[in-house]
């Protein structure tokens, strides 16, 4: 039997790192050591969200089950040297949405936000310069 491509919601992942529901986590581990698994942009914004609110991981507990996660051999994401990036510059001190965003947005001159605080740390990491729309 082969492989096929499923893609996966916040819950099966957020069951998956954290093993807080038994039956729940045997049946996503079941996801992922059986299929073919697609994790998409916007849940792994959410799932950073919801491990940092509601079981108040740490940023760098929630980089390391995402990298354990994202290198699984059999998963995939929509770009994951973004996402990679996004990774790397929320153990640096970027908030986890403010460098997906950024890693998002490479392609273009700037990001504009009124976030003072992610313009100044977002400062010389990229091309792509976030800066306030009101500033010249």
């Amino acid at each position: 039997m082969s492989k096929r491509m499923v893609a996966v919601d916040t819950n099966i992942v957020v069951r998956f790192l954290t093993q807080d529901d038994e039956l729940q986590y045997q049946k996503s581990r079941e996801i992922f050591q059986t299929q073919d698994v697609f994790i998409p942009d916007t849940v792994i914004l959410e799932t950073e969200w919801v491990l940092r609110f509601a079981y108040k991981f740490k940023p760098a507990e929630i980089c390391r089950v995402f990298r354990k996660i994202f290198g699984l051999p059999n998963v995939y994401l929509a770009n994951s040297n973004l996402v990679h990036r996004a990774i790397e510059w929320h153990e640096n001190g970027l908030d986890f949405a403010d460098a997906f965003h950024l890693a998002q947005s490479q392609q273009h001159d700037c990001l504009y936000s009124f976030d003072e605080k992610f313009i100044k740390k977002a400062n010389g990491l990229t091309s792509c310069e976030v800066k306030n729309p009101f500033e010249k």
